[in-house]
Formats: structure tokens, sequence, C-alpha cells
């Protein structure tokens, strides 16, 4: 296919988008499906298209004076792509399977507008009603914060130590553009570039072997900030497939007792490979059974139990800019409600002198400091322990890291814009 027929496939896909309500991957599927003479160097630069469409929707419409999945493809063009209206109209020809040329007003549009004096929720591509919660977060920084949140994430892997050593695997994965990434002393970064098709870390010897796992860098400096060490007895009471987990099998180096438990039995499907390949063997896997409690011959004795909160997600957007917009404020009362219980929850595993780490991918105040200190005042036997506290003796750009972090009484904030990782908030509570 030619780039202008993939721009044509692109507003095909986005007004199925539209249309029918469907998510990006389910449309983008079915009109791969329906177009199997399209390779998968199409089918990939189609994909980045309308991601990048779905990043820049709000800015884009408005730039165009438009919302019409035809206006938000060409005003992402100049505003992610960053092409000028002549190399636009240049793709726009009307030739066969090309869009339509350039309207007058379209070239103007181009030429002339941008999303600079833009409402906040606009220049940021955010929907109107997280607004004031994004505002609470970052203030007149919102904009800003959420454009770096609106762009593509690149692919972050971290090393498993228990069978692997960084500097051997960068040199093993060169001819994937690996680099160290800049926070995490465990993590590999390969750069995207808007075409790219991911590469097949899965059939690579390093994944196959267990020597590195898909992760962001961010999450692996969460699992980092929860301090699990060797010998202890940590919980992952939020499993799911088991990311952390690996984690947390690696830092206590197969020396203590590590159980991984999650309330829904089928997020915990993958976890058994994969704990198998990454020579994992002192990790417990625990899923519910009916109304009984999995953890219920624990009381008070957890060195640790690390939370990976279930959350609304706004610190993935750049992997998942569908979901910003589909996003609705029912979803985050639900949210708000599972981290309570979760904590409380927690709560009750911790001996004295232990430690909760609560994560979140979000960063939503509501999710994150507002939910530590509502635990506070109900478990007033927990205090936080300063972030600089607990990052101090870890790694040695850990100084570095929290200058460029949001810290409050609380934790601390990661974020796209300051610290290149996806957003993530982490507190550590102790038990007194």
């Amino acid at each position: 296919m030619t780039p202008s027929a993939r721009l044509s496939a692109a507003i095909e896909v986005i007004e199925a988008i539209d249309s029918q309500r469907v998510p990006a991957a389910k449309a983008l599927k079915e009109w791969g499906t329906a177009h199997r003479f399209a390779g998968s160097g199409d089918r990939a630069a189609i994909s980045g298209l309308v991601y990048d469409v779905l990043r820049r929707q709000a800015s884009s419409a408005w730039i165009m004076e438009d919302d019409s999945p035809r206006s938000r493809l060409l005003g992402m063009l100049k505003l992610e792509r960053g092409m000028d209206a002549g190399a636009i109209s240049a793709l726009c020809d009307g030739g066969r399977f090309a869009p339509e040329p350039l309207s007058d007003m379209e070239r103007a549009a181009l030429t002339s507008r941008t999303p600079a004096d833009a409402p906040a929720h606009i220049a940021g591509d955010y929907p109107e009603w997280l607004d004031s919660h994004l505002a609470q977060a970052f203030g007149d920084e919102r904009a800003a914060e959420a454009t770096a949140m609106a762009s593509r994430a690149p692919l972050d892997l971290r090393v498993n130590t228990l069978k692997a050593k960084r500097e051997k695997v960068l040199n093993s994965l060169r001819h994937l553009g690996v680099e160290p990434t800049p926070w995490s002393p465990l993590g590999l970064r390969i750069q995207l570039g808007a075409d790219a098709r991911n590469p097949g870390i899965h059939a690579e010897e390093d994944f196959v072997k267990g020597g590195i796992e898909v992760q962001d860098e961010g999450s692996q400096l969460a699992a980092l900030l929860s301090a699990a060490k060797p010998g202890e007895q940590v919980i992952d009471l939020c499993a799911g497939a088991g990311g952390k987990t690996l984690a947390l099998a690696a830092m206590m180096q197969g020396k203590g007792r590590l159980i991984a438990t999650d309330h829904d039995k089928r997020q915990l499907a993958p976890i058994h490979e994969r704990l198998s390949r990454a020579g994992v063997h002192n990790a417990e896997v625990r899923a519910p059974k009916g109304e009984a409690d999995p953890l219920s011959d624990i009381r008070a004795t957890a060195d640790l139990v690390l939370i990976d909160a279930p959350c609304t997600g706004t610190g993935t957007w750049r992997r998942n800019p569908d979901a910003k917009w589909r996003m609705r404020p029912g979803a985050l009362e639900v949210r708000l409600k599972d981290q309570a219980e979760v904590l409380d929850r927690a709560a009750g595993f911790v001996k004295p002198g232990g430690r909760i780490a609560y994560i979140t991918c979000s960063v939503l105040p509501s999710e994150n400091s507002e939910q530590i200190r509502q635990f506070i005042a109900r478990n007033s036997e927990f205090t936080v322990v300063p972030p600089g506290e607990v990052a101090a003796a870890l790694w040695d750009k850990a100084e570095d890291f929290l200058a460029a972090t949001i810290q409050s009484l609380e934790g601390l904030l990661m974020t796209p814009r300051r610290t290149g990782t996806d957003g993530f908030f982490i507190s550590v509570l102790r038990r007194g």
C-alpha cells in the first residue's frame, strides 16, 4: 500500500470506531480481516496512524475546526508527525486510494492554527470531565503533562537478575537498538518510530530463557521502591499476570517466601509459565476458590505486602490512548472503592515493623495521595515512609530520580514529562 492509501485506510478505521463505538484494537482487527491484501507493514503503519489520531484527537479537531475522522487525521499529521501543509497535501492528492485534495479551509487551518490558545483539556488531549482532577495534580502545567502522556511510549524491558546481567543482554540485543533506561538499573529501552512494528521480543533467546521481561521502567522502579529483601515474607496482593511478582522474586534472590494472589483467578493464568521461565522457585501462587480467602492462614506476619492497585490507568495513556476517551466518571468511583478495600485488607497481613507498598498506574490525586490519607485516618498504626528514605540506599541514581518526581507527604509520582516513564504513584507505609 502507498502512504496515501494508508491514510485512507486509517480514516476508514476511525469512522468505524466512531460509528460502531468499538475499541480501536477491535476496529483495526476487523479492517485487517476484511483487507487481507494488506501486509504486516501496512497494518502496523495504519495502526500507528489510528493510535496517533487518538493521542491528539481533541487538539487535532481544534486546529481543523472540525471533528470528522478526516480532519482529526490531518490535524494529527501536523501535531504528532510534524508535517507541514505541503507535505500533507502531497499525500492527499485525490489519486487512486488517496484522500481527496485539501480544501482551502483545511490548508489554511494546517498553516495557521495551533492548540496553544485552546482550553487545557483540548491542548492536553483528555476528556473535559477530568480537567479538575488533572488541575489538582498539576495545576497550570496540566496541559503540558497531559501532552507528554499522549506521546508514543518506548518498549521497555527488565533484565531478570536471577538469570542474566544487563551488560550481557545489552550486547545480545544490540541488533534491536536497545539502550539502558535512564533510571532503572535493570532496564533496557527500544525507541519505536511512528510506523514501526513491535520487535519480536518473545522470539529472542534472552526472552525464551527467562533473561528479560517486557515491563515499563516506571513499573520497574515502583517494584524497586518496595525494597523487598532476601529472606522476607512478601505478598503480591494484586498480582495479575505477575509482572511485579517476577520483579520481587529477583529482588529477593530466591530467598524467603513470596506469595502471589489476585481476587480474579483468571488474571493469574499467565503467571505460572512466567515464573517457571524466569527461574523463580520461592513463589507460591494462591488463586481464590469460591468465597474462601486464599490467605486465611496469614495474619500480621508479612514483612511486605505489595498492592499493584486496580486503578483508572491514566498513567498508561501513552500505551492505550483509546482508553482515555472511553473512561467515564463512574469507573473512577468504582476504582476508589476497590482501592480502599484492598488497602484495608493488606493491613491485616502486615506484621509490626512491616510495610505496605501501594502502587497505581494513575496520576489522579483521588487514587493516590487522597487514598493514602484516608487509609491512615482509618489505620493510625501506619505511617508513610518518606520517599527519600526508601530510595536513598537502593541505587546510585536515586537522588536525581527523586528530584525528577513529584513528591508529597504521601508518596511520589512519576510522569512521562518528568521521568520519561508511564505515570506511576507509589507510597510505602510502615506499621508501627
